[in-house]
């Protein structure tokens, strides 16, 4: 905000030096003015970055971006020919921001120019980059889920919290108008008291055995891996060398846990928007899950889960529920989806089962008008959008930290749970399990320095 409030002091400076007149029209300067611009920096340049994030956000007049960063040389450099044609397009100019290229995010940060950036990183790059943006003076826009671990988001909440960053998590599902409709209609009682939510995600597949390859010139592989373990190199368990194709990483325990934080974070998002919890949580989570027994793959497949919550609403979540997320009720019943919704081309959506963006078990519940006296969620359009929006304004996203670390830890604690054959108690206030020293165990992992959470200075 200084380096916008400089440009403005010496821009009226430069005004009163070469007698402009007093009242200077808005077509002088305008909405594009400099001063108004946020300058954006893109961390991870994969294909969430080029299907969704850049493209989401680009696409707003108040954005300028100035920088693109990736490990992969190659990608950072698809990266700026994408964002360098997009501006040539839109203004005529060939050089218009001249994107500049970096190989390593930290030095992004130095650059003082740079308001906010976007995180489109592996899992396993989410927290810290996040944590080092805000303490450098950005905001940041972060793809879920917002942590590898409980105790990587604890770190970075409460870095958002201490430096005040404008942080938005990457939940759009928020910005979809169907989420929030079927929220209010849950909250303001239309289907009676609510007493159980199945949740629809799918499991992912197992993958073939994968020798060691050799680490390809233009990737920086000690830095890709980061806190994680020091693994030999395979294309599929990193991304497509050629392409843009739904990376291998996805499926692979030391870089996420598969879908049920891929996708689930959308859905247990949604949720606790509809159950009223969403800075709160399950009380107990228990789960079976399927693991691959061979291959190099090693999430899990097809799964189950419960969570119990303590104003007596139980949580299912299945890949036999339909992709999607169903409040039950009393007196009857909301489904929503995404529809025929895909953040990218490659997206596991099968259209036929998701085609019904929302549905009742009586029509009449879905035309319900909420009165001016009932609740009333927060409405957006689009989740980068509101974003950039708040930057200016200073006020709270849709998806701030707390709730997207929330919606995250529920995740975990399943993927936790998958991992043990009984009933896990959780406190929420404390975040971790209750009299369980095993479960607590794996609410964080030792980081590979110098990478990780552990070794940002705070």
């Amino acid at each position: 905000m200084q380096r916008r409030n400089f440009i403005k002091k010496t821009s009226l400076g430069t005004a009163a030096a070469i007698a402009f007149p007093t009242i200077v029209p808005a077509s002088v300067f305008g909405k594009n003015a400099p001063s108004n611009m946020i300058n954006i920096g893109q961390i991870g340049c994969g294909r969430i970055a080029r299907d969704h994030d850049i493209r989401d956000t680009i696409r707003y007049d108040q954005t300028r971006f100035v920088g693109v960063c990736d490990v992969d040389a190659n990608r950072a450099a698809d990266a700026k020919v994408l964002v360098d044609k997009f501006y040539k397009e839109k203004t005529g100019k060939d050089n218009y921001v001249n994107t500049k290229v970096y190989d390593d995010y930290r030095e992004m940060l130095l650059n003082k120019d740079i308001d906010a950036v976007v995180i489109s990183t592996p899992d396993h790059w989410h927290s810290q980059p996040a944590m080092e943006a805000a303490l450098a003076g950005k905001d940041i826009y972060l793809q879920k889920p917002t942590s590898l671990t409980v105790r990587e988001g604890q770190q970075l909440r409460e870095v958002i919290q201490k430096t005040g960053a404008i942080l938005q998590v990457g939940t759009q599902q928020r910005a979809m108008p169907q989420f929030r409709i079927a929220a209010e209609l849950v909250r303001n009682g239309r289907i009676g008291k609510l007493h159980t939510v199945k949740v629809g995600l799918p499991g992912d597949p197992s993958g073939p055995e994968a020798a060691a390859m050799p680490v390809p010139n233009n990737l920086n592989f000690d830095m890709w891996l980061g806190s994680t373990p020091e693994v030999p190199y395979t294309e599929i368990g990193v991304h497509p060398q050629q392409g843009y194709g739904r990376p291998g990483w996805l499926r692979l325990r030391s870089y996420g846990a598969g879908m049920i934080t891929g996708w689930g974070q959308h859905h247990y998002d949604s949720a606790a928007w509809g159950m009223n919890t969403e800075l709160s949580g399950p009380i107990s989570v228990e789960a079976l899950a399927e693991f691959p027994k061979s291959g190099l793959w090693n999430v899990h497949g097809d799964f189950f889960v419960k969570h119990q919550y303590d104003n007596d609403i139980t949580v299912y979540t299945s890949g036999g529920y339909p992709n999607g997320i169903k409040y039950i009720g009393e007196d009857g019943w909301i489904f929503v989806s995404r529809g025929s919704y895909q953040a990218s081309a490659s997206d596991p959506v099968d259209k036929e089962k998701s085609s019904k963006a929302l549905n009742a078990s009586d029509p009449k519940i879905l035309e319900s008008v909420i009165g001016a006296n009932e609740t009333h969620l927060y409405k957006i359009d689009d989740q980068h959008g509101n974003w950039l929006d708040c930057i200016k304004s200073r006020k709270a996203p849709i998806s701030p930290v707390e709730k997207g670390h929330k919606a995250c830890v529920i995740c975990l604690i399943s993927d936790i749970a998958m991992q043990f054959d009984r009933k896990l108690e959780w406190d929420n206030e404390k975040e971790m399990f209750i009299n369980d020293d095993e479960a607590n165990a794996l609410l964080q992992r030792e980081q590979r320095a110098p990478y990780g959470t552990n070794y940002v200075k705070v």
